[in-house]
């Protein structure tokens, strides 16, 4: 098996973003959840430079005919999906802010019981 620079490249990358978001995880700076989405999407990017072949399901299971447009199709749904992850996570975040934002201004003024409810 001849491998193309790209071939040895592309892995290695894969490696240190994996091992990257692990070592995110042990400080405590992503979840679990999170470093397990970017260990599935460097070891598919890794494990696809290495066997290009290995991709020929995407375009059986689209219906698209060129390996190109089928993995181009799957990757911008994938991403899609991030992006509405994220845009659900960001609403998450902006409510939890008002609620905690809320509490403090109640409890500056002494209108807080202290338990959070009003």
């Amino acid at each position: 098996m001849n491998l193309t620079p790209y071939q040895i490249f592309a892995p290695l990358v894969a490696l240190v973003a994996i091992l990257y978001a692990w070592n995110l995880v042990m400080r405590r700076k992503k979840t679990l959840w999170e470093a397990a989405l970017w260990t599935v999407f460097w070891g598919a990017i890794g494990y696809i430079a290495v066997e290009p072949q290995s991709i020929d399901y995407i375009t059986a299971a689209t219906g698209i005919q060129d390996r190109e447009n089928a993995v181009l199709v799957t990757f911008l749904g994938i991403l899609f999906f991030i992006v509405f992850y994220l845009v659900i996570r960001l609403e998450e975040l902006e409510q939890r802010q008002t609620r905690l934002v809320r509490q403090i201004a109640l409890q500056k003024e002494g209108l807080d019981n202290g338990t959070g409810e009003h």
